[in-house]
């Protein structure tokens, strides 16, 4: 059997993709995950005979692909998923990392986590249940996290007979919703994860399906990481200065840039301040560069001495982010604790941490029919809804429609330290959910 190691080595110059599984408890997650890998020839020898002999232990006939991803003791105990669990695999067609992410409505926040960062989410769907309250949710959160495709993978087809009136059905329910989300791209597979139909290899039993499996799809859909299209942006981490008697005079700027490309001899903005100046030098890897960009991580050396501390971001003079101490956005709440109108919070953007106040909560987005709740006070537990939070110090903040680097930001309990909320910057989804409903006075919706 192939090593994942050896398999890295051949593919070390093919695309990347991250994606993300989603889906209600007991969909089949963790055993779509399993097939993957193991169907892939991905797994390790050791690693499959561990899983083998747990099974047997437990009196299954097969291995429970399953065990392959849940690997806290409580998962394998409870046969569910708590935490994102990630994995890193190839075929000789692309390299992938994957966040297996749980299903449990108190774990959505866990989704938030594993969909940050995921060019591709697939959403898992009982066949026996179809579309239900938690599947409307984690296709709101991939829509608000701007997942740009979208899987509906209609698992445990072998426990429908296989039939295509039951996927059709459920399919187009899901697209309905998902596009007026804004959802961008679905893709629809019948599967089942324990069968391996339609997983890695297609499936026998319906011939009625004509598309892509699973793998196939991960291994042909387009990705794009250029970050260099988007303008420059440069959040400092911290500033660097050795007064050595080699370098009684350098003062230079670390850290990872977030988007774009900086060039020596640009004209660069320092924002909150304004102050401008001229990029005098690049030290990447020890040595001087004339151009970086991002992902990169850099020493940025500027022409002029300037107040420059971590969190200030350097950007191109002529295109620089708008500064802000009224930041609009549309957050998901994950804290146990709610979020009202009035709290005091910290908010993280980029290597920024600055007090703020919840001024508002304009709306609290309903999954059922995506209206929105106005004025719903606060906002509880996996919640998605509408915030303005005036901040203490200005902010460069970008629209997340426009970067998901430095148009996102968390709010966080000053008190311990707790993340209360996930936010995106500017308008929530790319084709905005249905008109506000109107509520009585008790709050009832009509």
């Amino acid at each position: 059997m192939t090593s994942t190691t050896e398999q890295f080595a051949d593919v070390s110059a093919t695309t990347l993709l991250r994606f993300a599984t989603a889906g209600s408890v007991d969909d089949g997650k963790s055993t779509l995950v399993g097939r993957l890998l193991h169907d892939s020839k991905s797994v390790l020898t050791d690693q499959l005979e561990a899983v083998e002999r747990v099974s047997a232990s437990r009196g299954q006939d097969a291995p429970d692909l399953a065990l392959l991803t849940d690997g806290l003791r409580a998962e394998r105990e409870q046969g569910i998923t708590i935490d994102v669990a990630y994995r890193y695999f190839a075929t000789a067609r692309r390299r992938f990392i994957l966040a297996d992410t749980p299903g449990h409505v108190q774990y959505t926040r866990n989704m938030v986590t594993g969909a940050s960062t995921a060019d591709l989410a697939v959403v898992l769907v009982d066949a026996r249940n179809g579309v239900i309250e938690q599947t409307r949710r984690h296709a709101a959160v991939a829509a608000l996290l701007r997942v740009p495709h979208v899987v509906l993978a209609v698992n445990k087809m072998d426990l429908v007979g296989y039939e295509e009136s039951v996927f059709a059905k459920i399919a187009e329910e899901f697209t309905a919703y998902a596009s007026d989300l804004g959802v961008p791209e679905i893709t629809a597979i019948p599967i089942s994860a324990l069968a391996g139909d339609n997983v890695v290899e297609p499936s026998a039993h319906m011939d009625w399906y004509g598309g892509p499996t699973v793998l196939e799809h991960l291994e042909t859909v387009p990705v794009s990481h250029d970050l260099t299209a988007c303008p420059a942006r440069f959040p400092v981490q911290y500033v660097i200065r050795p007064q050595t008697a080699e370098h009684p005079d350098y003062r230079g700027y670390a850290g990872q840039i977030a988007s774009g490309v900086l060039r020596v001899g640009e004209a660069v903005t320092v924002l909150p301040s304004g102050r401008t100046s001229v990029i005098a030098g690049i030290d990447a890897l020890g040595e001087s560069v004339d151009i970086a960009w991002a992902p990169q991580s850099v020493t940025v050396r500027l022409a002029d001495d300037i107040d420059i501390s971590r969190g200030d971001l350097i950007a191109p003079s002529a295109n620089p982010p708008a500064t802000t101490q009224d930041v609009i956005a549309t957050v998901c709440h994950v804290a146990d604790q709610p979020l009202a109108v009035g709290a005091r919070v910290l908010l993280k953007h980029t290597t920024r941490t600055v007090k703020a106040i919840v001024k508002e909560i304009p709306s609290r987005l309903t999954l059922d029919d995506l209206s929105q709740h106005p004025n719903p006070g606060q906002l509880v537990a996996n919640d998605i809804g509408r915030v303005v939070v005036r901040t203490a110090e200005p902010l460069a903040l970008d629209a997340y429609a426009d970067s998901r680097r430095t148009g996102s930001f968390l709010l966080i309990d000053p008190a311990d330290g707790t993340t209360l909320a996930a936010g995106m910057a500017g308008e929530s989804f790319a084709s905005q959910a249905r008109t506000t409903v109107q509520a009585d006075e008790e709050g009832w919706d009509f």
